[in-house]
């Protein structure tokens, strides 16, 4: 299982702001078999990495009580390797700054924006962290879409933010799709959602997980009190279902058509 090829601008983290850290961290041992380690609270105040095999697969922190109604969500950061750089772009682009750049003591830097879709998105310099160490496997992230209300908006600002090389996937009415990179070498979608995500959810960043049997997966998460977003059903890029965890974070999880093939 060789460590992921992160390049700039692609994919690098992911991590859960939830309610009750305790809950969730019972629900993806249970769903996916993690472990955890829990930074020093004065550091890294409290910070949850999520392990998958003993590679890291993601990160778990409480969500704070000032953050009012904004719902318990997975969140994908970006690798950059200039983040001063990288959030006056997104500024620049239509975006807003979050969070300013922010170190890490000795892991890395972060900030976080809405994209010039409205989407959530974070930004991540390399320290001594870098990024997930498992992809693509059981348990681990294998899929990074942005379901976006302006589409054409959302493609320019991750070409001029992030450096994406584009290819479009497709651009049909039904289905418009754009990826950075192409082909087996695509690391993320951007998907026209303008046609059916309702007025009142913005854009969003969506998680995939890979898993062995998504029916299963799918049956085992309900018994943990996970809720049935979008049953399973095959589609042309494996047997898809969304769900969200029991305090409500959305992600989805994929199994590949021909396992091993």
């Amino acid at each position: 299982m060789p460590t992921p090829d992160i390049t700039p601008g692609a994919p690098c983290w992911i991590d859960l702001m939830t309610t009750d850290t305790e809950k969730a961290k019972a629900f993806y041992t249970a769903l996916f078999g993690w472990t955890y380690e829990t930074g020093d609270q004065e550091t890294y105040g409290g910070y949850i990495t999520a392990s998958k095999d003993g590679r890291l697969v993601a990160g778990i922190m409480q969500k704070q009580e000032d953050m009012g109604g904004m719902p318990d969500l997975w969140s994908t950061y970006l690798r950059t390797d200039d983040i001063k750089a990288t959030t006056e772009a997104a500024a620049a682009n239509g975006g807003q700054v979050y969070m300013e750049p922010m170190d890490v003591p000795e892991q890395g830097a972060m900030a976080m924006y809405a994209d010039s879709s409205g989407a959530s998105v974070g930004a991540w310099q390399f320290g001594q962290m870098k990024g997930f160490q498992l992809a693509a496997e059981s348990g681990a992230p294998a899929w990074h879409e942005l379901l976006a209300k302006d589409y054409e908006s959302a493609v320019a600002f991750y070409r001029n933010v992030f450096g994406w090389e584009t290819a479009v996937m497709s651009d049909t009415p039904e289905f418009r799709y754009t990826t950075l990179g192409s082909g087996d070498d695509a690391k993320a979608g951007i998907m026209d959602a303008s046609g059916f995500l309702p007025e009142e959810v913005p854009s969003m960043w969506s998680v995939y997980f890979a898993v062995d049997d998504v029916g299963a997966t799918v049956e085992r998460a309900v018994g943990l009190g996970a809720s049935v977003i979008q049953p399973a059903e095959d589609t042309p890029f494996g047997r898809l279902a969304t769900v969200s965890d029991p305090t409500g974070a959305v992600f989805k999880v994929v199994q590949a058509l021909n396992p091993g093939a």
